[in-house]
């Protein structure tokens, strides 16, 4: 039933509202924007370019199963579980560089982000302007120095320096755990955690710095009024607001540790087998498919490796999802 018919003062009230100044000037900005070609093409270009970026992550999961697909049929669930890797007999087994990909990231992790963070702490809260100006510049500008460069540094540095001193150090003081055990041979999976502690630090870092800053001056005074040390400051009004975003940096971080692809493959010693020493050589899936791609002659190990690529692929995608999961929750959790 019509409403205007039981009530004649709705049929008034739409009119008056009608009459409105704003309600006119809302009704013309309508129509405007529907008349409007450029609003449309504007946000059909927009909606195009991401759209497009789904379609193309698409894309390279569906080419990279295309490829891997002999080595799918062939292999099943036992390519990820068993750890054969043996292109003469056209075996193959990526269970030891998807664990050699897991424990170096792992180590990266461990040793890269307490180091970001109090790097970005001490920049953001107690380093001088100029200070931390200066040395801002200099660990972003680490950074932009190529994979390859930090791999050479670590063949002629790094990887000398832990065969001659830090192997047999921690061989000498740690030897009864499993993890330090073995001959030292300075390249590893120890070298190759390390240089990617020091190529995903400055990424970690300076996202920490810019959520440090984003955070209002006023709970920093809030804390110190109610007799707050700095430190209990740092904790209370920097560490605990910025947990979301510690959180997304450290993700944004452990992906770039997954896909190194030549500092890794420089330093880890490029052997298919699982050790529990860190001093052991290994292989990452990166690493794999940069050293055997090129050589690859049957159709069976090309499948493998692109099957080894798809699997790298499922892996960074399942963990970006989880972390944004993660920050998904924290962010509800915390007060408005």
């Amino acid at each position: 039933m019509d409403l205007s018919m039981q009530d004649p003062s709705v049929s008034w009230r739409s009119e008056w509202s009608d009459s409105l100044p704003g309600a006119r000037t809302k009704s013309v900005l309508k129509e405007r924007r529907e008349l409007h070609y450029g609003d449309r093409i504007f946000s059909l270009w927009v909606r195009v370019s991401a759209y497009s970026l789904i379609g193309l992550l698409a894309l390279i999961a569906g080419f990279l199963l295309y490829r891997a697909w002999p080595a799918v049929v062939t292999f099943g669930w036992s390519f990820v579980f068993t750890s054969e890797w043996d292109p003469v007999r056209d075996i193959y087994g990526a269970l030891p560089v998807i664990f050699g990909t897991v424990v170096s990231s792992l180590i990266a992790m461990c040793i890269s982000v307490p180091l970001s963070i109090g790097i970005a702490l001490f920049l953001n809260e107690l380093a001088p302007r100029r200070l931390a100006r200066v040395v801002g510049f200099l660990i972003e500008m680490l950074a932009a120095i190529p994979s390859v460069v930090y791999g050479l540094w670590g063949i002629f540095v790094l990887a000398p320096w832990l065969r001659t001193v830090v192997e047999p150090f921690l061989a000498k003081t740690l030897g009864f755990l499993p993890l330090f055990q073995g001959p030292p041979y300075g390249v590893g999976m120890l070298a190759s955690g390390i240089i990617l502690a020091i190529m995903i630090t400055p990424t970690i870092s300076s996202l920490s710095r810019e959520v440090f800053r984003a955070i209002p001056r006023s709970y920093r005074e809030a804390a110190m009024a109610l007799g707050a040390t700095r430190w209990e400051t740092m904790v209370i009004s920097v560490l605990k607001s910025a947990r979301s975003g510690i959180m997304g940096a450290t993700i944004l971080g452990l992906g770039r540790a997954l896909g190194e692809t030549m500092a890794v493959t420089m330093l880890i010693g490029n052997r298919a087998q699982i050790s529990a020493s860190l001093f052991a050589p290994a292989q990452t899936m990166a690493s794999v498919i940069a050293n055997e791609y090129a050589e690859a002659t049957s159709d069976i190990h090309l499948a493998a490796l692109a099957e080894v690529g798809f699997v790298l692929f499922v892996v960074t995608f399942v963990i970006n999802v989880l972390a944004r999961l993660m920050v998904w929750r924290m962010n509800r959790r915390m007060p408005a």
